[in-house]
């Protein structure tokens, strides 16, 4: 199949596909003669499998050590498991933090319980007055070692 094709059956965008295959995370196509991609199911399956892994918020480094189980189905998957352990760690410190942003936004939320002119506007003015003050964003835990080191954002066809 071409890659329009592996983009629909995986509802993956192609700029996506294309990016996986350029962080190795995708084995390379061979090409037709008009130069053309040219996909199999094993593809669509890997591809598959990427994508469930990055919906559950999984760094690419992490998802290429798991590839590199499935590519050796022999091994010991005892890597995996401390993986998926610091990974559930990961997620749990996130849904901390947004337990904590949840009630940062309640706080600003009651004050202003009515409609007013915006000069007077609770939200606004303690929006104002926290900005007067910026705080450092709190530093997370890596999913995998060096895997979102120096704060490098993800790429964003990798969010895809």
């Amino acid at each position: 199949m071409k890659i329009g094709e592996l983009a629909t059956q995986t509802n993956t965008p192609v700029e996506t596909i294309r990016y996986y295959e350029r962080e190795g995370l995708l084995a390379e196509p061979q090409r037709s003669e008009g130069n053309y991609r040219i996909y199999g199911d094993a593809h669509a399956q890997r591809l598959s499998f990427i994508r469930h892994c990055r919906g559950l918020d999984m760094a690419l480094d992490e998802i290429r050590v798991l590839l590199k189980f499935k590519d050796a189905p022999t091994q010991n998957c005892q890597e995996v498991n401390a993986l998926l352990d610091e990974h559930i760690g990961h997620v749990a410190q996130r849904i901390r933090e947004l337990r904590q942003l949840e009630k940062q936004l309640v706080h600003l939320r009651e004050a202003c319980l009515g409609g007013q002119d915006a000069q007077h506007c609770g939200i606004l003015n303690g929006l104002t007055e926290i900005a007067k003050n910026p705080v450092a964003p709190p530093t997370r835990g890596r999913h995998v070692q060096g895997a979102h080191s120096g704060g490098t954002p993800r790429k964003s066809a990798a969010k895809h």
